[in-house]
């Protein structure tokens, strides 16, 4: 495996730190002061191709500051593990089962909460 390769970050792991630059912002940032926040002797051009893939997905916002953008994420962290769960369960076929599935593999502590949320708890 050439070393270029061995170095890049796996899948989603760049995206992930972007966005938790974001979260950790004041307010928006541009690809610069992205860049300078993750101190991982990253490209702008990288960084700014991260933010725009983000923006497609419809995970970040971009408002212009300059010639360019400045981007502000569009949802907090559990806002977006929330959306993931929708997308994943509007794939399947069969929503039913994979909720049925996804329902079946909760520890009993997460059962709860879900009960709990729900209105089916027993107030405990």
């Amino acid at each position: 495996m050439a070393e270029g390769a061995a170095e890049r970050r796996a899948a989603g792991e760049l995206e992930a730190s972007v966005l938790a630059a974001l979260w950790a912002a004041e307010g928006p940032r541009t690809a610069g002061q992205v860049q300078n926040s993750l101190g991982a002797g990253l490209a702008r051009t990288t960084v700014t191709t991260a933010l725009t893939r983000l923006y497609e997905k419809g995970t970040v916002g971009r408002e212009r500051s300059g010639r360019g953008f400045a981007y502000f994420p569009v949802q907090d962290s559990h806002g977006l593990t929330a959306r993931r769960m929708h997308h994943e369960l509007d794939k399947d076929h069969d929503r039913p089962t994979a909720l049925a599935r996804f329902v079946s593999d909760l520890d009993p502590e997460d059962e709860r909460i879900l009960r709990d949320l729900l209105g089916n708890g027993d107030g405990k």
